[in-house]
This record gives C-alpha cells, structure tokens and sequence, in this order.
C-alpha cells in the first residue's frame, strides 16, 4: 500500500529549503507520496511573532541555519532579494508580491502534479545564492521547466483566478494548525506531525511502521 503523507512548507523558510532535497529522495527510493501543501511565512501571517522575539533568537536562527546547510552539503545564501519584503515604516506589514506569486504557484504546480519537484527547484533557485536576482530573468521559468512545468501557463492559471489559490492556502494554513503545529517545514503522517526539518527520520522510522517498502 502507498502510504501519503502532508507537508506544510513555506518558499520563506531556509529550513524548508534545506530539508527538500531529503523528501525528493524518501519519494523517489520509497512507495509514498507527498501532498505539498503551501502556506504563506509567519512574517506574512503573524508578523508580530518575530517584533516580540528575544534578540538572541535572531542571532541563533542565523547561525543554526548556515551550520545546517554546511551540515547537510547544500548551497546556501540568504535570498537577494528576500521574498519577504520590509521596511522600516511597515515592518512585515506591506504588500507582498513575491512571496504570494510563489506560494500561489506553489499551488498551481501541486494541482500539476509536480508539488514537490516545483519545490525543490525553485527553493534552490532563491536560497543556494547560485542564482543572483532570482525573480528576474528566466530564472523561475527555467526552475519550473526542470520541475515539468511551464511557468507562464501557472502564471496564467493564478492570474485567472487569484481569489481561488488565496483560499486553498489559506486552508493550508488551518489544517496545518488543525493538525498540531503552525511552523515549517511540517510534515503530517497519520494525523502525527513531525515539526522541523530535523524530524524526517522520525517520520521515516514511524512510515516503516506503517509497512512503508522501497521501491
């Protein structure tokens, strides 16, 4: 039996970057399935979360997540430009272009069926700092055609109705919570959440319980 499981992920979040690459290869070398299910960053949903943080959680976060990519042999720079924008006026609290057009393509490219090759190369695109300026250019329709995809025909899709893909993230957003957590990148097997990309032989060891097989 295929198993499946839930994985909230954010376009925002380094970790959700770093732990990709992983669930590419739990796909590929075993019988299960990932449901991609794309969420806006906490900056976009509660942006006070990061005004009321203690500074040393800043300093750590910055430390932990370049570690974690040297860790884990992965390219690693943060965004320029950063898909979350600010200012010193708004804060968080402006219009977000880039994170919504990749979150809302995020969905168009899970409707495709290609939710988690999408991920994968345009994650690396935006965080590997292989790329400079990652949103201009042909950069993201050359990451959607290496996923399968033409990214003017998801381009398209949202234009066509961008109140449909606002309300299936924003369902993302309540499951995802529903189910016991509200960070990324989460993964949900069997009603169980596995918060954090350093939880993924957790949720190895509780899918091989569940009869998962290789391929």
């Amino acid at each position: 039996m295929t198993l499946s499981y839930d994985l909230y992920w954010s376009f925002r979040s380094p970790y959700s970057y770093l732990v990709t690459p992983r669930l590419v290869a739990l796909e590929r070398d075993h019988d299960v399935v990932c449901n991609v299910r794309p969420v806006y960053p906490l900056a976009v949903r509660t942006p006070e979360f990061f005004e009321q943080q203690d500074p040393l959680w800043v300093r750590y976060f910055m430390v932990d997540i370049f570690r974690e990519a040297a860790f884990r042999e992965l390219p690693f720079r943060w965004p320029r430009p950063d898909p979350v924008q600010q200012s010193p006026e708004e804060g968080y609290r402006m219009k977000q272009p880039y994170i919504q057009r990749l979150t809302h393509l995020g969905v168009a490219a899970v409707e495709r069926g290609r939710g988690l090759p999408f991920l994968r190369e345009v994650s690396h695109t935006i965080w590997s700092g292989e790329t400079e300026g990652w949103h201009e250019g042909d950069h993201l329709a050359r990451a959607a055609e290496r996923a399968g995809l033409d990214l003017a025909e998801l381009d398209a899709a949202v234009a066509a109705d961008p109140d449909r893909y606002v309300a299936v993230v924003e369902k993302n957003q309540v499951d995802q919570r529903a189910a016991g957590h509200w960070g990324v990148p989460m993964m949900v097997f069997n009603g169980e959440p596995f918060f954090g990309q350093d939880r993924v032989d957790q949720l190895v060891w509780r899918m091989r319980q569940q009869g998962l097989i290789r391929r």
